[in-house]
């Protein structure tokens, strides 16, 4: 447990942000046609109907750029105690998840939207540690 020794707090919310960020990640580029099937369904009546492709791409971009920044921050902030990667990988990751309200609340899936809530509040305290 060396790893938790010195950064215990910060280390586990990244540990949940990668897995939030690179699960979602992975899981577009392994499905992309079947994420892409769901998300279209789920904008059907919203102003975002005709952007859908370009916007989960870009969701997917910027996942996949939170986690990878988040994997090296944290290998950083273990190593020598710097958190510049970490932070900009969870800040990445809290833009992300307005990018998500956004949508949710567009397509008027307000429960969606309100789960939100629960990563958008971890997220944020992960800001507020790595920025000290």
């Amino acid at each position: 447990m060396e790893l938790l020794k010195n950064y215990p707090t910060e280390i586990l919310v990244l540990l949940f942000l990668i897995v939030t960020f690179l699960q979602s990640g992975v899981d577009k580029i392994t499905d992309w046609k079947g994420n892409l099937s769901f998300i279209k369904g789920h904008f059907s009546n919203s102003p975002l109907k005709n952007t859908v492709p370009l916007l989960l791409a870009i969701i997917l971009i910027v996942e996949i750029l939170a986690s990878a920044f988040m994997l090296f921050g944290m290998y950083q902030l273990v190593s020598d105690g710097t958190k510049t990667y970490a932070l900009l990988g969870v800040e990445l990751s809290a833009i992300t998840l307005i990018f998500l309200l956004i949508g949710q609340r567009l397509a008027k899936d307000y429960a969606g939207a309100m789960t939100l809530a629960v990563y958008f509040v971890t997220t944020i305290f992960g800001v507020y540690l790595l920025s000290k």
